[in-house]
């Protein structure tokens, strides 16, 4: 856990931060420009963790500075406010990006204005990089809030100046480990519909912090208890009392969280309390899997938050089409109807293309690894179809549909029809890794070879043709030319 670093009086920064703090300092001393480190750099420095984001108040037209800033430093000048005049600087080679803001006057009536007391400190700017602790200016006593371990707001409107911060307050805690206050929470719980307010890409940047780190299954419980989570996702809120089969042990709303939390246990992310080591015991995994995970989709991003993503929306179409015949309850079409209703919000939040491709082809096949599954283990065939039509989101898929079936029975879970669908998951994953030609088959014949072998023209007949080649190639039935012209010639006839 973080704890304040105050040896000697002195916070020691090193690493690139220290040298871009150097540089900067002197840049602005030479300018005569009065300057303060403010906010979450002085926090974490505080805490002794590492930070690449260092924020610096100006007593000047932080837009011009930070432009200044970046042709001296070689880095990327981008405006973020041009009415706050708020401007970021990146420093690539550095992995470091410097946002300047503007202050006028006094210093402390800039921290006033800021969101929470953690953050509302200042350590003015000289040159050189050794901070003396007794120079850092704390009007609130953020100090000791640190001390405490507690996420604390400046004041009453701070929500109502920058909804933002209501999805912010959440994730920081998560990040900090730290409590969020009572009065504070209190503050979030009435104001907590202003966040449908906020533009969709700032919420998207701190929905997918808080979705990176572990527990997150845990914090959208906490979420919904706060008002948060149907505020940001108001088509989940139809889901909430939605009764599900027998054999479900919670109804969908929850259930779709629990899915959440789940997947974080199957993923080695977090404990959870429905299950134990017996049932994460058979559950393949290995460092490649988990790279897999990791791999980056797009900026802000990774396999593995975006999974949690779809994991929280992939029955979010159950409630418009539940029904009930013979007495059994079905909810039929459910997961195209919500890849569709995923793909809108995703859209709204300012996702890119691919996240939203990305998400909707999760939620539309989380049941697509279950129907795999007959007797027995499934066939070469049924593998090379379910990677064709998945992709590398495949093996997501079949750790969503662990985490959901897990999510069903809760407590409940058969050890031994659950050790059945990880032999099953083991042994499908085995083929996608080392059968490369079950996913994969090499290409003996292409298209131009079938229209100069049978006379065809271009059209749908050929890539239907090449399609169930590669299917029989897949299972085996076809390695040479010779065995794929006689094939594609029964093929031609029982077309005809």
């Amino acid at each position: 856990m973080p704890s304040l670093v105050m040896e000697d009086k002195t916070l020691t920064i090193e690493s690139a931060a220290s040298r871009v703090l150097h540089e900067i300092s002197r840049f602005l001393a030479e300018k005569e420009i009065p300057a303060f480190i403010v906010g979450g750099f002085v926090r974490d420095t505080l805490l002794g963790r590492d930070t690449d984001d260092i924020d610096i108040a100006v007593d000047a037209d932080a837009l011009e500075i930070a432009s200044q800033v970046a042709a001296t430093l070689n880095g990327s000048f981008v405006p973020l406010d041009d009415v706050n005049l708020t401007g970021r600087v990146i420093l690539p080679d550095e992995k470091i990006q410097v946002d300047f803001t503007s202050f006028r006057g006094d210093i402390r009536e800039d921290l006033a204005r800021r969101d929470f007391i953690i953050d509302a400190m200042a350590i003015e700017l000289k040159e050189g990089v050794a901070l003396d602790i007794k120079s850092i200016i704390d009007p609130f006593d953020g100090q000791a809030d640190l001390q405490h371990r507690t996420v604390r707001a400046v004041n009453d409107n701070v929500f109502r100046d920058d909804a933002v911060r209501l999805l912010r307050a959440v994730r920081l805690a998560a990040e900090l480990d730290f409590t969020i206050d009572n009065t504070t929470e209190k503050l979030i719980s009435r104001d907590n519909s202003l966040i449908g307010g906020v533009a969709g890409e700032r919420v998207r940047e701190e929905l997918m912090r808080l979705l990176a780190l572990p527990g997150a299954g845990t914090r959208l419980f906490y979420l919904d208890k706060i008002g948060l989570l149907t505020a940001l996702f108001p088509e989940l809120a139809a889901s909430k009392g939605v009764e599900q089969p027998k054999e479900h042990a919670w109804d969908v709303f929850d259930h779709s969280l629990q899915t959440v939390a789940a997947l974080e246990f199957v993923l080695r992310e977090s404990p959870w309390e429905y299950a134990d080591e017996k049932v994460l015991a058979p559950v393949p995994w290995s460092e490649r899997l988990s790279n897999h995970f990791d791999r980056k989709i797009s900026t802000g991003s990774t396999g593995r938050s975006l999974l949690k993503l779809a994991a929280l929306l992939h029955d979010i179409a159950k409630p418009e089409t539940k029904a009930i015949e013979d007495g059994r309850t079905r909810f039929l079409g459910h997961a195209d109807i919500g890849a569709a209703t995923s793909a809108a919000i995703l859209e709204r939040l300012r996702f890119s293309r691919r996240e939203n491709q990305h998400v909707a082809l999760l939620v539309k096949y989380h049941l697509r690894p279950t129907q795999m599954n007959q007797e027995g283990m499934p066939t070469d065939r049924a593998i090379y179809r379910y990677f064709r039509d998945t992709g590398e989101a495949g093996i997501d898929l079949i750790y969503l549909c662990l985490s959901d079936h897990l999510a069903a029975r809760g407590s409940a879970l058969d050890l031994d029809e659950w050790r059945g669908h990880c032999r099953m998951t083991e042994y499908v994953l085995d083929k996608h890794f080392t059968v490369t030609d079950t996913v994969a088959p090499p290409k003996i014949i292409d298209g131009r070879d079938i229209m100069s072998i049978f006379y065809l023209e271009p059209g749908p007949k050929v890539g239907r043709l090449l399609k169930e080649l590669k299917e029989a190639q897949a299972a085996g039935e076809i390695t040479t030319r010779e065995e794929a012209v006689t094939y594609l010639k029964r093929l031609l006839s029982e077309m005809k």
